[in-house]
């Protein structure tokens, strides 16, 4: 067994050093791949840093397996799939090594000039962390794959091509970026500068505390407080680098990036006299409030935002990321409000603000050009949740939004509108593809918290239509838009991917496709009481829209709801089938819009815990709108969701949801 990702098929990795950061990348890829036979080597000259490494991960492992997060099979599977050695030749057979050893440049040529003379020429050499391309004599095939803390849970990587010239190949980069969504991972792709594009935000962040303190704004555990508390922070800049242990490396990195990034970044002088002393900084102890005055509190605040949006604005300015990735990869890797949403929910004037006041305070601090710009226009920033690329004349829609498994809000459905309108107003592209991001979900339904915003009945039926705009859309493109499941689809998930020409989906789904909104007191809103009798039949379509029932893949391939389970590259397959069903070397069925020509009794079916008054307005969306024609039977259905939005059930069922989760039962009182 192995993984594969585009053209690469991976069997053995290999990390390059096991100190801070080596055994949880090593223990990354084994969490991720034993259970398809990939093995782990983990090299190191000193053998007390391999075991020091060794029992870092086996302890890691432990306490996962205490936990409940591994069985204990799977355990035992993950420390077996890891070798720690101090022999380089173990790497000879390594399909992907990644460097994690060292700062130190001569060191590091030295271990990459061993690497390519031992790995196979079409093995993939990576460095975690460091600028490689100057140690490299075969710079197609390297790249840096940089983790955050701790590997093996953080999400984030970014992936660097090494530049041009002689740079690294644009389909390995692709192949990389694809094998680590595959194994859980959110990458992004970022450009060649010091420190790439996550970190000096958080280093910069850092060093804006430790220039409040210096400034007399506040003690240290005040603005480590203050600041988590003005960026939506999981902790504080000072107790995330006592966790982290970080001071030495950010204060390399901080004096670095003076002449690399800018010259208000550099080491304080409160940071080197902590090193000195070797004390831990004095920060808030678990579940400590620490409570400021208000003026205090908002002078602390306004000043790391505006170091924040500062600088963020100036790693966009820099061309390295794209301003969606840049969001996505802050939120995730460094758990905080992401920036260019949070600068447009307070206002981008406000934003400008408060950066120039920063900048004014402090040499060398600069205003980015993109904030400047924005103010100017007077609009938002767009993020985009909904990724196209295009694959020759066939475009790739991907909806990402990983923190929710890719759940739809209204700003999804809009942007869904748009991307749509742009592959129907595109004379280059003949059909689409629409997808998710991740292995988990394609999408995972409506919001909760979009839905729990909803007040009235009138409120409700416009949720409704706005949500029925892009399947509407997509239904009618006049180019077929074949749905490439990914993971499941629940939901409003379902609903887009029912309107789309044909669903395919990845081999051996166990959860491919479900309407749970009954277990939630809801009528779905977004087109399935229409459509899904219209597929698959009356009695199939109530069983699922009243109990919640999922089908798995194969299940969906029986009554013909997918087309078909894709074993190899699920995106491959879905533009092949997109192109031919263009160029109409494949017909595909489409959806009657007609009334259903008759309408049997619904069949009898256990509702269990389920709302008697949200069943009987599912019922009346099946039985009265299915008996008229497919518009007229929407329009239906988004009345019936408005009614749903009145009943003390609908909020019952989305407060239990929110407080406890999707698996608990809501104590319904059926009205």
């Amino acid at each position: 067994m192995s993984v594969r990702a585009k053209h690469l098929t991976i069997d053995r990795v290999g990390v390059v050093g096991s100190g801070q950061i080596g055994p949880d990348i090593a223990l990354h890829f084994a969490k991720a791949m034993h259970d398809q036979g990939v093995t782990v080597t983990v090299v190191d000259v000193a053998p007390d840093a391999l075991e020091r490494g060794r029992a870092k991960l086996e302890q890691k492992v432990a306490k996962a397996q205490q936990t409940g997060a591994f069985t204990a099979a799977a355990a035992a599977a993950i420390r077996d799939a890891v070798r720690f050695t101090t022999d380089y030749d173990a790497l000879r057979d390594a399909d992907l090594v990644i460097e994690a050893a060292t700062e130190n440049l001569d060191v590091k040529r030295r271990i990459f000039e061993q690497l390519e003379s031992l790995c196979a020429p079409t093995a993939i050499v990576a460095s975690n962390s460091s600028h490689i391309e100057g140690a490299l004599r075969h710079r197609e095939r390297a790249l840096v794959i940089h983790y955050f803390f701790p590997a093996e849970r953080n999400p984030l990587v970014e992936i660097v091509p090494v530049p041009e010239p002689r740079g690294t190949d644009a389909a390995l980069t692709d192949a990389v970026m694809t094998l680590y969504e595959q194994i859980g991972k959110v990458p992004i792709r970022v450009g060649s500068r010091y420190g790439y594009a996550v970190n000096p935000v958080f280093e910069g962040l850092f060093l804006a505390a430790a220039l409040a303190v210096e400034e007399g704004l506040g003690t240290t555990k005040e603005v480590d407080a203050a600041a988590r508390r003005a960026l939506g922070l999981g902790v504080g800049p000072f107790t995330a680098m006592n966790l982290t242990g970080g001071n030495p490396i950010t204060s390399h990195a901080l004096d670095e990036m003076t002449s690399r990034v800018g010259p208000w970044f550099r080491t304080p002088c409160l940071m080197k006299q902590a090193m000195e002393s070797g004390a831990p900084w004095d920060v808030p102890k678990r579940d400590e409030q620490v409570v400021l005055p208000a003026d205090r509190e908002q002078r602390i605040a306004d000043t790391m935002r505006g170091a924040y949006f500062g600088i963020c604005g100036e790693i966009l300015d820099s061309g390295i990321v794209s301003l969606s990735d840049l969001e996505l990869g802050v939120e995730i890797g460094l758990a905080m409000h992401a920036p260019f949403a949070f600068m447009n929910e307070l206002g981008v004037d406000r934003a400008l603000e408060l950066v120039e006041s920063y900048a004014a305070a402090h040499q060398g601090f600069a205003v980015p050009r993109c904030l400047v710009e924005q103010a100017r226009r007077g609009v938002p920033f767009q993020v985009d949740h909904v990724l196209r690329r295009d694959v020759g004349d066939v475009a790739v829609l991907t909806i990402r939004r990983p923190q929710v498994l890719n759940a739809l809000n209204d700003e999804v459905y809009a942007e869904l509108c748009r991307r749509f309108a742009g592959v129907r107003d595109d004379p280059h592209i003949v059909a689409a593809v629409l997808t998710g991001f991740g292995t988990k979900a394609f999408v995972s339904g409506a919001d909760v918290n979009f839905l729990a915003s909803i007040t009235t009945p009138d409120e409700g039926t416009a949720t409704s239509e706005r949500s029925k705009l892009p399947g509407n859309l997509i239904e009618n493109l006049g180019k077929p838009v074949i749905c490439a499941l990914n993971g499941a689809a629940f939901g409003g998930g379902s609903e887009l991917a029912i309107c789309c020409s044909a669903r395919i989906a990845k081999e051996g789904l166990p959860l491919a496709i479900a309407q749970p909104e009954s277990n939630l007191g809801i009528v779905p809103g977004a087109g399935a009481t229409q459509r899904l009798p219209r597929l698959v039949g009356v009695e199939l379509a109530a069983s699922m829209l009243r109990t919640g029932r999922a089908l798995s893949g194969s299940d969906a391939v029986a009554c013909g709801l997918i087309r078909e389970e894709v074993h190899g590259d699920l995106i491959d397959a879905a533009v092949t089938l997109a192109r031919d069903v263009a160029a109409d070397r494949v017909k595909l069925a489409k959806l009657d819009p007609h009334p259903l020509p008759s309408m049997p009794a619904l069949p009898e079916v256990e509702l269990g815990h389920r709302s008697r008054a949200i069943d009987g307005l599912i019922c009346r969306a099946i039985t009265e709108g299915c008996a008229q024609p497919l518009a007229d039977g929407l329009r239906l259905e988004s009345e019936l969701f408005g009614a749903c939005c009145a009943t003390e059930d609908m909020r019952i069922g989305v407060k239990t949801f929110q407080e406890n989760g999707p698996r608990a039962k809501a104590a319904f009182v059926h009205r």
